[in-house]
């Protein structure tokens, strides 16, 4: 019965029986992970446009759902700067009349955001996150990383800045208001920086963030700088989050739509990427994509009830959490057992918390997602990628983040859709003295036949890229004057559409009418009942058809290829 249940509830693996080995490491990691979270929270609520505390709502609930129902035992679920931005970027774009319809929009996004993740895990649709390439999300990532650090300039200074995700309008009145920058302001984000920067350098568990959170707290209240026009966090509420429940208006979640599929798949895809990572370290448990999506999609469900906003997983918290020793998910129950400690008795400490040291912690996490070093590899190894990811980073930058992460899924198909109608064709020749055959354009000293044309096509057979592939075959034809036979070698042809095969046919029929004859050989299964179906085999003949290059090379053992004439021989 457990095993059944483990299969939906993957903490019942790691619950029954709980290993007390791990306990030590567990706690140490909750507790650590804790710590990181009270002001990464609220620095990325702050972030996300709502008031503070709703941050650590979103890392109370959640936290326990996904320990739950997530498929890795390391991953730290809660607020991220990207997330949190797309968040305050499409929120922004309906115009709330104040607080109270913010929080309601958030709260909806947070549900559209658990129900397209748990939908896509019940369908088993993890793999669509595999259309955001890797230059695509470093680009994308990069430009986001700048726009989120810009946004927190406003709290860094001190001064009026435009809501805004484009990061020429943030720049532009960043020098148009520069004069009003406050001084004070200025210094203490500078000291938070310093000491979240450095304090990590001391240890990796050196909970840096909160030592800068308890600095600006007790500088600001020694030396009353409030009075000098330092802004501070003010009352925060105490207490456990009460329920709340999102909007089911149709306007509302047509206009949020684009940004809870975008933080839907960003997140997975920077949540599954950390824990695959993190996973590849301990092969004691399975990570599962598919669960993956169903255990952030309950965490987001959690966020949505308990007045949270969209969460996922986050890299620096994750890494953190399996540096501190987690072993299980009881590491994050504790993180969430601590959040709820500090809501329920510790929020009064932090009415003199000076904004801009939550600005601190926002551009130090963010200043470790800007990737340099992957635009000059790809420069020096692959300029398709490099364009690609310079084409995502300056949409993103310039356009807005919805837009950004859009035009580099479209960018990322594109490149799929490219690469796919344009495979890799190779004339072979023969290794002289064996019957090994090797492309003659890669390998030198190669016997090639005067009468025989040997091709390999590297890629199936589809409607896309028909033209490709009869272009390359006439070519090296119209090369061949004294050409009587041309040899396929199918054995990297994994698959063929009905156009692929009406084209093969009508290929097959023009040769053989010019002089031509056909041969055909290395066809896996399902090509083998393509080519049945179709009467390809019928076409070119049994006495045509082999099993291997080598008997077509030879020209004997002709076979009938079709599935029941080769089910007692392969």
């Amino acid at each position: 019965m457990s095993s059944i249940l483990s299969k939906y509830i993957p903490a019942i693996e790691w619950l029954n029986p709980y290993k007390k080995d791990n306990l030590s490491g567990d706690l140490s990691a909750g507790l650590t992970v804790g710590v990181m979270l009270i002001p990464q929270g609220m620095a990325y609520a702050m972030l996300a446009g709502l008031p503070p505390i709703h941050g650590l709502y979103a890392v109370t609930v959640p936290l326990l759902l996904y320990a739950l129902f997530g498929s890795s035992r390391q991953l730290a679920v809660g607020p991220v700067a990207m997330v949190s931005l797309l968040a305050a970027a499409g929120i922004g774009a309906l115009e709330p009349t104040g607080p109270e319809s913010y929080l309601l929009y958030a709260i909806t996004l947070a549900f559209m955001v658990g129900a397209i993740q748990f939908v896509m895990g019940i369908l088993r649709l993890g793999f669509v996150v595999n259309f955001l390439s890797h230059p695509v999300l470093s680009g994308f990532t990069s430009a986001a990383a700048i726009i989120i650090g810009l946004s927190q300039v406003k709290h860094l200074l001190k001064i009026d800045l435009p809501r805004s995700e484009h990061a020429h309008e943030i720049i532009w009145a960043m020098f148009q208001n520069i004069g009003d920058l406050h001084w004070i302001t200025f210094g203490l984000g500078v000291a938070g920086i310093i000491i979240i920067k450095f304090g990590k350098k001391i240890h990796a568990r050196f909970p840096s963030p909160l030592v800068a959170v308890v600095v600006g707290i007790v500088v600001v209240s020694v030396f009353n700088l409030e009075e000098s026009g330092v802004a501070v966090l003010g009352a925060v509420p105490s207490g456990l989050p009460g329920l709340s429940m999102p909007t089911f208006e149709a306007g509302a979640w047509s206009a949020l739509l684009p940004v809870a599929l975008a933080i839907s798949l960003v997140g997975f895809a920077e949540s599954f990427a950390v824990a695959k990572a993190i996973q590849n370290k301990h092969k004691d448990y399975q990570l599962k994509p598919n669960q993956e999506l169903i255990g952030l999609g309950m965490a987001n469900f959690g966020a949505a009830f308990f007045q949270g906003y969209p969460v996922t997983g986050g890299f620096s918290r994750t890494a953190v959490n399996d540096q501190a020793g987690a072993k299980t998910g009881l590491a994050s129950i504790i993180s969430a057992g601590l959040i709820v400690v500090t809501l329920l008795f510790l929020t009064g400490l932090f009415e003199n918390l000076p904004t801009s040291i939550l600005a601190a912690v926002v551009l130090v996490a963010v200043s470790g997602l800007i990737d340099f070093k992957e635009p000059i590899s790809l420069w020096k190894k692959d300029r398709t990628d490099f364009f690609m990811l310079l084409a995502t980073f300056a949409i993103t930058l310039t356009m807005g983040i919805e837009i950004g992460i859009i035009s580099g899924m479209v960018l990322s198909l594109i490149a799929v859709i490219q690469r796919a109608s344009k495979p890799h064709m190779a004339r072979l020749g023969q290794i002289p003295g064996t019957m090994v055959f090797r492309n003659i354009d890669r390998f030198q000293n190669l016997d090639v036949y005067d009468n025989k044309l040997i091709i390999r096509i590297d890629g199936s057979m589809y409607f896309a890229n028909l033209e490709h592939i009869k272009s390359r075959l006439d070519t090296w034809v119209s090369e061949s004057p004294k050409l009587e036979e041309l040899i396929i070698d199918f054995s990297s042809v994994p698959h063929i559409d009905s156009s692929g095969a009406h084209a093969l046919h009508d290929w097959i029929d023009d040769w053989q009418k010019s002089g031509i004859s056909v041969s055909l050989c290395n066809m896996h299964g399902p090509v083998r009942d393509i080519l049945h179906v179709w009467k390809i085999n019928e076409q070119v003949g049994v006495e045509r058809c082999f099993l291997s290059l080598e008997q077509a090379v030879e020209g004997n053992n002709g076979q009938d290829l079709s599935p029941y004439a080769l089910q007692n021989t392969h």
